[in-house]
């Protein structure tokens, strides 16, 4: 396999395994949860690398994933109290957790060599740098197979939970008067979520896995709000970013995962005008539309 090939998989393959979580995430009004958790996992990969010496290890993703759901569940606990609303938690955790990660990068600490660009915005062509050969042939990057496991994870825990997932996200309450255990159901979600935005750092980085996960079903929820179809968008709207980004960020010589971010933000910015320019010219057309006659009342037939 070409090194370009390779690449270009690869770029596909983090787009899907970030957008088909994030189809749940944008439903349940949780985007910004994953940048808190893209920001508060940094020092759990740099600490994982300490002791791993390898950026690529499952042990380094494994570890940094459950950082970050620490953070999700710090976060709700501290919502719980009373004392902070809103999203007032998310901005007190991730950000000292994130400056005390780019404070031990910065400070090479323990020897740990990590480039802070790379964290924050990720280089899908350095990521895809290591292949795997198998009998003196170049098989694809072995980042490639790490996010292709990261993806058939995705697909099987959303298959198997779909049901209770779409229940949870719609309906909590009704979802826990079935029987539903909501809370473990939200923090084994949250872990994939965390284990995603862990897995593609190497190729997006902290900032960008934000607009992969997040974009594709923002803009699929613009065309439909049935599931199924919300689904089934998201999956396309993230294979033709992938393509179409890697294509942009060739042309332009640019960073490949900063290419694709952008051009999904160009897909959503044209969905999004279309959709508000149908929906005025519906209205509009309901505005001036004839009222229909009114049906004259039999009347109750008199004597003369």
């Amino acid at each position: 396999m070409s090194f370009l090939a390779g690449t270009v998989l690869l770029a596909v393959t983090i787009s899907l395994a970030c957008a088909l979580p994030g189809v749940f995430v944008v439903l349940r009004k949780s985007s910004m949860l994953v940048d808190a958790i893209g920001h508060a996992v940094l020092p759990g990969i740099v600490l994982g690398f300490f002791f791993t010496r390898d950026l690529d290890s499952p042990l380094l993703v494994i570890g940094a994933a459950l950082a970050g759901l620490v953070v999700v569940l710090g976060s709700e606990w501290l919502g719980r109290t009373g004392l902070l609303t809103g999203d007032a938690p998310q901005g007190l955790i991730f950000p000292a957790l994130f400056s005390v990660g780019v404070i031990l990068i910065t400070l090479d600490f323990a020897d740990v060599h990590l480039d802070t660009h790379a964290v924050l915005v990720g280089d899908l062509n350095l990521a895809a740098f290591v292949p795997v050969t198998v009998g003196g042939v170049s098989i694809g990057p072995a980042y490639l197979y790490l996010m292709v496991g990261v993806l058939a994870l995705n697909a099987v825990f959303l298959t198997a939970f779909y049901a209770p997932l779409k229940i949870t996200t719609f309906d909590a309450a009704f979802a826990a008067t079935l029987g539903i255990r909501t809370g473990l159901l939200n923090a084994a979600f949250m872990l994939l979520v965390s284990l995603t935005v862990t897995a593609s750092f190497n190729g997006a980085g902290a900032i960008l896995v934000v607009a992969l996960m997040i974009v594709p079903p923002a803009t699929a929820a613009l065309v439909s709000r049935r599931l199924p179809v919300m689904i089934t968008v998201t999956v396309v709207i993230a294979v033709v970013g992938a393509l179409a980004g890697f294509w942009l960020a060739y042309v332009l010589d640019a960073a490949t995962s900063a290419g694709m971010a952008v051009f999904l933000g160009l897909v959503f910015v044209a969905v999004f005008t279309v959709t508000r320019l149908t929906r005025r010219r519906r209205n509009r057309s309901l505005d001036t539309a004839p009222e229909a006659p009114a049906i004259p009342r039999n009347r109750p037939v008199g004597r003369r």
